[in-house]
């Protein structure tokens, strides 16, 4: 099938806005459907893209239009199919730009569904079903109705995905999320790493749905086939359905799960970490009330602190084992109670937390984790862990990084964790007029308090490396000394602006 056979099926009344007919003549490979800001990890060759345009708004700068539209020309997309109901019609900055970017454009009426035209995609690339046994073609109705009887008691997705694959002869298909974790696999699929995982959904190999539903950027399913040609689109969209049902259904047994989480978070933030009431919280959450734990706090651009809790519970799925709960605290940081197991909580992080930012690479995302504490001492772990949350956005502010308390293991990493204006003013104040640099002499003493600092104090080395006589070291630190009052020859003064040079 090619973009035009598209644009003449009558049904769907679809409009052209911008594209050449060599674009036009593009064989369309499938479907995929996104209203993520930087698309590109989950396109592939080939694919209509369809989108609500959820993700721009009006007065949007012209460079983030670009953005999406280049992450689509980069992809190979066969053409953008962009809806009118969000916006009552397709904008003309986005015209532009798919002009500019060479993207064929097409718009659809808020009448016409984004499943309507996967459909319809699908049926024409497998032919056409009134002219064969549908049965080839369409879930089978013995297997739809045990899948409902499945769905109705609660059956793991594993056994959803066995149970509806069995009649294909049970080929490798995966549940994964997008940050590469296995929710559910085939009996017959091999079992993948996160790394892995991520891979297999952008490589363009084999083929990839996404669940309908609505999930945050951090936390979206994906049906993911080994074999293109696997099993009729209309069949794995009928699987993906199933999937989806289980999926809200999920969502609203966590519900429950979730107020529990918050009322722990509550007594957590006040210091009430004991009696009855406590106890109670704990079990409400599935948490030994004898145990150890750690505390984790999570936060992005501050905006949108529930998508921030959503990040960190998926990245504490990553390790199935220690138990946990995961929601927000009264001021709306996300944060969580991981039990402690025989590993620390940070590497737990580690791993997933690069794919959990390049699901969102424009929005920070940091974590602090605490050491390990008992539930009586759960507010010193929230406090711990914001202090490495304070660390973590330190080293990387506009990027993404975990920190834990475990790793504070020198005056760096530990200045590292205090407020940005405490340090400034701190280094301001034990340095004096050195801290401004206002002259070339100053500058010139600053060196030499570094390299003194860094020589342990050694008159010869610092002499040796600043390519100075000892008797100019000597003038130089006594001109420090006037200027900061400190006496570099006592330790407590050295560590002073020693700290100092760390906070600047």
């Amino acid at each position: 099938m090619h973009v035009h056979d598209l644009l003449q099926l009558d049904a769907l009344d679809l409009t052209l806005l911008w594209g050449e007919e060599p674009l036009l003549a593009q064989e369309v490979s499938g479907v995929t459907a996104t209203d993520l800001e930087d698309p590109a990890r989950f396109l592939q060759p080939g694919e209509l893209v369809l989108s609500g345009l959820v993700w721009w708004a009006p007065g949007d700068e012209r460079e983030k239009v670009d953005r999406f539209v280049a992450a689509l020309a980069d992809s190979g997309a066969s053409a953008l199919l962009a809806g009118e109901e969000t916006h009552g019609k397709v904008p003309d900055v986005l015209v532009e730009s798919c002009r500019a970017h060479r993207v064929a454009l097409v718009s659809v009426p808020a009448r016409t569904t984004f499943r309507a035209i996967t459909e319809a995609v699908y049926l024409r690339r497998w032919g056409d079903l009134s002219r064969r046994p549908a049965g080839h073609y369409a879930l089978p109705e013995n297997v739809r109705n045990e899948l409902a009887g499945l769905l109705a008691g609660d059956a793991a997705p594993d056994a959803l995905l066995d149970r509806a694959f069995a009649h294909l002869g049970g080929p490798a298909c995966y549940l994964l999320t997008a940050t590469g974790r296995t929710v559910a696999r085939t009996p017959g699929a091999l079992e993948l790493t996160a790394r892995q995982a991520r891979r297999y959904l952008t490589a363009g190999v084999g083929n990839t749905l996404r669940i309908e539903g609505d999930p945050g950027p951090y936390d979206a399913w994906f049906l993911h086939l080994r074999g293109a040609d696997d099993a009729p689109p209309r069949v794995l969209h009928e699987i993906a359905e199933v999937i989806a049902q289980y999926r809200h259904h999920e969502v609203a047994r966590g519900t429950a799960a979730r107020r529990a989480t918050d009322a722990l978070l509550d007594l957590v933030a006040a210091g009430a970490a004991e009696g009855t009431a406590f106890d109670a919280a704990l079990y409400a959450c599935g948490l030994p009330a004898d145990g150890a734990f750690r505390v984790v706090v999570a936060a992005s651009d501050g905006t949108e602190p529930e998508q921030t809790a959503r990040a960190l519970a998926e990245a504490l799925r990553h390790s199935p084992g220690p138990p946990f709960a995961a929601g927000l605290l009264p001021g709306g940081d996300a944060a969580a109670v991981v039990t402690d197991g025989d590993e620390a909580a940070t590497p737990a992080l580690d791993e997933p937390w690069p794919a959990l930012h390049a699901c969102r690479p424009q929005a920070p995302l940091h974590a602090g984790v605490s050491g390990p504490v008992a539930a009586a001492d759960l507010n010193s772990g929230l406090e711990q862990a914001r202090y490495a949350l304070a660390a973590a956005r330190s080293a990387a502010p506009e990027g993404a990084g975990v920190s834990s308390v475990d790793e504070l293991a020198t005056l760096g990493s530990l200045l590292s964790g205090v407020p940005g204006e405490v340090r400034t003013a701190f280094s301001s104040r034990v340095l004096g007029p050195l801290s401004r640099g206002g002259s070339a002499s100053h500058r010139m003493l600053m060196e030499t308090l570094e390299v003194f600092l860094a020589q342990h104090g050694s008159w010869a080395r610092t002499a040796e490396i600043l390519h100075l006589h000892v008797n100019t070291v000597h003038y130089r630190v006594q001109r420090i000394e006037a200027l900061t009052g400190r006496d570099l020859s006592r330790l407590d003064h050295k560590l002073d602006l020693h700290a100092a040079l760390l906070c600047r």
